[in-house]
């Protein structure tokens, strides 16, 4: 399956009504801060606009929600497996990412058959603390060789800079978070970001 190679993460839909018209065609919401109605509202915003501009929506860890709603993907971290329904998900047609950062998560990433699997964080991010140290280039290249064709999506201080290297290593896809979001100008940072992995 190929994927855009180009992969942001938002945590609102406005963030979507700004950067799907520059073309912008796969896109997580990842949203930690709400629930309820103003959660379901916020997903169904994003997948509206996801449809009105051809783009693909990743619902990130809330996949009651995703299957609900009709999403066409869910992103999973190995906490939220848990309590994850797998199989439901998959009867409701959906595609699953799944995050890895260590062996032993890909290994159980590997057995649900996910439709990408994400290895970060491949350089330090300021978005969230985390146990696990930075990955590095080196790590990617391995990840792909085990995972083959599936697709493999670097993140983690990922930024316009740094996809090339990425790339080289083996991802197939590169997510961008904070490189977009506390960019002074992040419509332009997007356009540069396109321009860089189309």
């Amino acid at each position: 399956m190929s994927l855009p190679r180009f992969y942001p993460i938002f945590e609102r839909a406005d963030w979507l009504r700004r950067m799907l018209p520059l073309g912008v065609r796969l896109v997580q919401m990842r949203i930690k801060d709400l629930e309820g109605d103003a959660l379901r509202a916020e997903i169904a915003a994003a997948q509206g606009l996801c449809r009105a501009h051809g783009a693909a929506l990743v619902v990130n860890d809330h996949w009651r929600l995703a299957v609900d709603l009709g999403c066409d993907w869910v992103h999973l971290g190995q906490e939220d497996l848990e309590s994850a329904d797998i199989p439901a998900i998959r009867r409701a047609g959906i595609k699953l990412g799944l995050s890895t950062h260590d062996h032993a998560e890909l290994d159980r990433a590997q057995e649900l058959d996910p439709d990408y699997v994400a290895l970060g964080p491949i350089y330090p991010t300021i978005l969230k603390k985390m146990k696990w140290h930075e990955q590095g280039l080196e790590r990617l290249g391995e990840w792909k060789r085990l995972i083959g064709d599936t697709p493999l999506v670097a993140i983690g201080g990922m930024t316009v800079e740094r996809a090339g290297g990425a790339f080289e290593a083996g991802a197939d896809v590169v997510s961008a978070v904070t490189d977009i979001t506390l960019n002074p100008d992040p419509e332009a940072r997007v356009r540069r970001w396109l321009e860089v992995t189309g």
